[in-house]
Parts: C-alpha cells; structure tokens; sequence
C-alpha cells in the first residue's frame, strides 16, 4: 500500500500557494516612464507637475499619468515615446531638475504589501545605464603632492626648522628656508619621514631650500592605485543602492565602465556614481562684521579663505566666514557615518567617528580651542549636462558652503554630530558618500547610454518562446508516453517552473540570457528525474511485482540516483557562482534553484500526487506507464 503523510501534502499545497503568489508579480510588465528629480534650491510642485504635462500635450506625446511619488515627479508613457519625452524635457527644465528614463513597477499593492516582487532582469533584457568615466588623473597627482606638502610642513615645524614657503609646482614641491645651514638636516628629515620622495638641494642664486617630486615609477604605482580605489569606492557605493550584478571595471589607464541593469532610480545612480561630497572641519578665523570687512575690503588673513554660509540673510545677500586654510579633519578621515535627527532641533544631519589621527588633531584642537566657533564645510562636486547650441556640455559643479557654525563648548574627539543639512534625503545621500569613501580622483562622465527596455524585448520574446516550446512538447511526450504517470509528471514539472519563478523572484535575482539557459537547463534536470522513476516503476512492473508495490520500490530506489546526479550539478553550480561575475554568477544561481526545486517537485511531489490517485485503490490491475 502506498503511504504519504498527510503533513507532506500540507507542506506541498503551502508550496504551491506561497510560488503561485510570489510569482504572479512577473505577468505585471512595468510602465516606461521619464523621472524627474528636483535639483537644490527646486522643488516637485503643482507648477512643475502642469508645465510637464503642458510641453508633452504640446508635442503631441500621450501621457497616462503624471504624479509625485515619493521625491521624483514619475511621467508613464508608452514606451516608444520615453526617449522623446525626455529629449524634450531635459533642455526644457535646465539644470533645475534632473531627467532620466526609468521603469515603474506595475505591481498591485496588496503584493506590494507582502514584498512580492517581479524578478530584476539584466542588461540585455530590461536595458538599463552604460557609464564610461574619466578619472582625472592630474587632479590625484595634485592631491597627492598637496598632501606631501603639508606632510613637507608639518615636519619642518616639528623639527622648528624655520621655513618662507612650501609651494606645489607643477612636477615638484618647491620648499625654501629661512637659513642656508637647515637645509642638509631639512632633507634629513623629509627623507625619513617621506622616503619615496626624490629630494634635490637648490643650487645658484636661488634662496636656499629643495624641491620634491614624485619618482616615476611611484607615479605610475599612485596612477594605478588611484585608478583601483575608484574602482573599489564604485563599487561600494552602488552595492548600496542594491543594484543586483552590476559590471564595475577598469578600460584602458584612466577610464572605468559602470553597467547598472535594471535600476528604478536612475537619477539617483548617476548622483551617486558622480559625486563627490564630503565635509571638512576647520577653525574660523572672522565671524559677522569682521567677516563682512575683510570680504569688501579683500583684507583677508594669509592663513585664512572666505567661505560663505549656507543660510542668506533676511535681505537675501551671502553670509561671509573667513576659516582657517588648514584643515582639522576631512571626509576623507571618517571611519563610519550615519543620517540621524538631532533631539534638540529636529534637524537632519550625520554621526560621524573619525580615524585615530583625526580623531586625535580634533581632541588636541578642541582642547585648545572652547569658547571659539569651528564651521563644518560641505563640498559636493556634482556632474551637470547642458544643452548649448544643440550640443551636449559637460561641466562639474563645485558646491563649496558652510552647514554649521557653532561655538565649541566642549572637549571631543572621534565621535561627534553634525547637522545643518537641509532634508533626510540629503543627510542619508552624504552618509552613503562618506560611508563608501571620497574618491581618490574626480570623475567625469566621458559617455552615457541609457538601454531602454525595447532593445531587450525581442531577446525576452525569444527566450521565453523557446522555453515555451520546449516545455509544451515535453508535456505532450510524457502524456502520450507515460499516459496518468506522463501526467503526474507534468504536474511536478509545472511546480518546478512556477516554484523556480517564485524563488528568483523572491530572492531579487537578475535574470539575463544566461539565466534563461539556466532555467531550460533545470527543466531539462528536472525531465532526466521523472524519467528515472517512471522507467524505475516499469522495471518493478516487468519483475512481476504488483503496481502498487511498483511504485513505492521505483521512487525509493530512483530518489538515490537522483540525488547523486543532481548533487554533482548542484556542486559545479555553486562552483560556477563563487568563481563567476555577471551573467556566469547569472546562470549559475538560475542553475542551482533549479536543481533544488526539481528534486523536490520529481522525488516528493509526484509521489505524493501517484499516492493521491492509487494509494487507497487495494486491488490494482494495472498501471497506465
């Protein structure tokens, strides 16, 4: 008699109903729409929302819907006028407002609700954004001399050598001293404590000092690491935005290639990837009225630079603070940074810890320093794009402004916070930045391609039609073959698919074309299992067993062969993922849930839908196989 526990089948039916929900998001398609995100000092209004919807009737571009949703303004259209409708809206809005192609999910909300979620699809099918950055090369080269020539000063004031300047040159250091006599210890030690320096005595009428420079070959070993840590900080950076299988690589000597398949917020990417924010701590020098004078007068300290503040006066006009040129501490120097809302005010800003040494100048700094104001600098370097003469111009926008200006009443060192930022948004945005790293060169973005979904239709089409095909002639085989155990069969092999959907879709894997092989490849797993057991049952029945003593000797002994096969292809899978990048890792993840899926709907499934049919029949003639 045939036996299977009644809690299988409640697990099974829990099965089904659990993969028929998480996979039912897959048969919404998504919208084609063009995204616009407000630029600092704009906004997403009623105004914003009518003038849209003004330049796209006037083009002649249907429009299903433009609404806010959450901090972008989503205008859904067809999908062959998403190109058009952006081209037209992108000069149209200037540099007030980001533009950018997206896909908006169609999903109902109730599946919203239970996190069900369609699978991603990749580059190739879903389309998404090609970036090819440019690294400025030159501008590592500068920081790092600008950091070798305050290492320069640092040094010589310890060592209270007296020094006129310590200047960047455009290949060297240029250092000058006070005495002739310094200048043999002054290289002594410069030497120690910045050994891969190239270091030569001035010579002639030429005020005594050396100059510095960089050796060759350290320069090109600065090029390279300077090339990789971008490469490195990218990729923390997008991790962050939960992009699945992004390509991240270096091309040639300066330039890196960014693919981001399938993101939903492609504004927000290009902001990510291309900007530069950080924050910068340093003493202020004038405040108000003296500030003011030394900006209308150009009066200003040697040692000190006009910066200006954030807020404006009552009457519109800048607030000028004159800070220190030296710097407390940097982005660059933050170990851990989190948005957080300040108790006191309610106003956003970022936990910041600092690294041992700047955690160390802070603490000496503030000891030195309570009653007197320290400012907190934002800088942001963000990529713009303007039409001009009907060309595309590409520039960098330099934000330099103070978010705080406050007076220190208390001794701190590595932990403290810093608010000042206008919005949540902007609090989370800087912490993601300076969590990820400031980049070790500036980037500018050489090339961008934005891969609508149209270009993948066709590859999804034919994907699906192949698996499509293959799969309705397989059931039409096993029925005609197998007849009732045909049948059972193709019920576990329907499970199997709509279970391996449910599980990608589940986990947020990206489908590409590899995976689409992935899953033909799973089937084909799946088809070599049912065959096993069927022509197992069929051995027992020609031994002269009787059928139902059949069935409950094929499935116990094909489940062991089963499980060796597939265990093998289960290792090479998770071999092939470890191992593997992009559509490899694509595949093999496709690979592995459906090995996984197909010994659960092949060994237990279908024995538990045999058991259904003939297991409370005690007197059986025959079996349909």
């Amino acid at each position: 008699m045939l036996e299977y526990a009644r809690w299988k089948y409640v697990v099974a039916l829990i099965v089904l109903l659990a993969s028929a929900i998480y996979a039912l998001p897959n048969l919404y398609p998504q919208d084609a729409a063009v995204q616009i995100t407000a630029n600092r000092g704009f906004a997403i209004d009623e105004a914003l929302d009518a003038r849209v919807e003004r330049l796209l009737k006037d083009a002649g571009i249907p429009v299903k819907s433009v609404a806010a949703e959450g901090d972008n303004l989503m205008v859904r259209l067809d999908g062959a006028d998403q190109l058009r409708a952006a081209e037209l809206l992108r000069p149209a809005l200037e540099n007030g407002y980001t533009v950018a192609q997206n896909l908006v999910s169609t999903v109902p909300g109730w599946l919203d609700a239970i996190s069900a979620q369609p699978m991603r699809l990749g580059l190739d099918l879903q389309g998404g954004v090609h970036f090819l950055l440019q690294v400025d090369q030159q501008a590592a080269l500068e920081k790092r001399e600008g950091t070798y020539a305050e290492q320069i000063r640092v040094v010589l004031r310890e060592q209270k050598i007296p020094s006129q300047e310590v200047t960047v040159r455009p290949n060297d250091i240029l250092v000058r001293l006070s005495r002739a006599e310094d200048v043999s210890r002054a290289i002594a030690v410069v030497a120690v404590d910045a050994p891969e320096l190239e270091l030569q005595a001035l010579t002639g009428s030429a005020a005594p000092g050396f100059t510095a420079s960089i050796p060759p070959a350290t320069l090109q070993t600065l090029l390279t690491e300077t090339i990789n840590q971008n490469v490195a900080i990218l990729r923390n950076r997008i991790n962050a935005l939960g992009v699945s299988e992004p390509i991240v690589t270096r091309q040639g000597e300066s330039r890196i290639v960014v693919q981001l398949p399938g993101v939903q917020d492609t504004a927000l990417a290009k902001r990510v990837i291309g900007s530069t924010a950080t924050l910068e701590y340093r003493a202020a020098l004038l405040t108000g009225t003296d500030a003011i004078e030394a900006e209308r007068t150009g009066r200003v300290p040697p040692e000190g630079r006009i910066y200006y503040m954030r807020e404006r006066a009552a009457d519109g006009s800048r607030i000028p603070v004159v800070l220190a040129k030296r710097v407390i501490a940097a982005g660059d120097q933050l170990v851990a940074a989190t948005s957080i809302t300040d108790p006191e005010s309610g106003t956003p800003g970022v936990s910041v810890t600092l690294n041992a040494s700047a955690g160390q100048r802070m603490f000496d700094f503030t000891s030195q320093n309570v009653g007197k104001p320290m400012a907190v600098v934002y800088i942001e370097r963000v990529p713009e794009t303007r039409i001009v003469d009907g060309q595309e111009v590409r520039s960098t926008k330099i934000t330099e402004e103070i978010i705080s200006l406050a007076t220190i009443n208390g001794v701190f060192s590595r932990n403290f916070q810093t608010t000042g930022l206008e919005s949540p948004a902007e609090a989370q945005q800087l912490a993601l930045l300076l969590r990820s790293g400031a980049l070790a060169a500036p980037m500018e973005f050489a090339e961008e391609r934005i891969i609508g979904p149209s270009l993948g239709a066709e590859n999804i089409q034919r994907g699906l039609e192949s698996i499509a095909a293959s799969f309705l002639l397989t059931l039409v085989f096993f029925v005609i073959y197998y007849r009732m155990f045909g049948l059972i069969t193709n019920i576990a092999l329907l499970l199997n698919l709509l279970m391996l959907v449910a599980v990608m879709s589940i986990f947020g894997a990206t489908l590409s074309l590899p995976g689409l092989a992935g899953i033909a490849l799973t089937v084909g797993l799946s088809v070599d299992a049912n065959v096993l057991i069927n022509e197992r049952i069929r051995e027992e029945l020609r031994a002269g067993n009787t059928p139902l003593s059949a069935i409950a000797t094929g499935y116990e002994k094909a489940s062991g062969t089963i499980a060796d096969a597939n265990v093998t292809a289960l290792l090479a899978g998770i071999a092939l993922f470890v191992f593997g990048t992009g559509p490899v890792k694509g595949f093999a993840l496709s690979l592995i849930i459906g090995i996984l899926t197909s010994m659960y709907t092949a060994v237990s499934v279908s024995r538990g839908v045999a058991t259904l049919i003939y297991g409370r029949r005690r007197k059986l003639a025959g079996l349909a196989i």
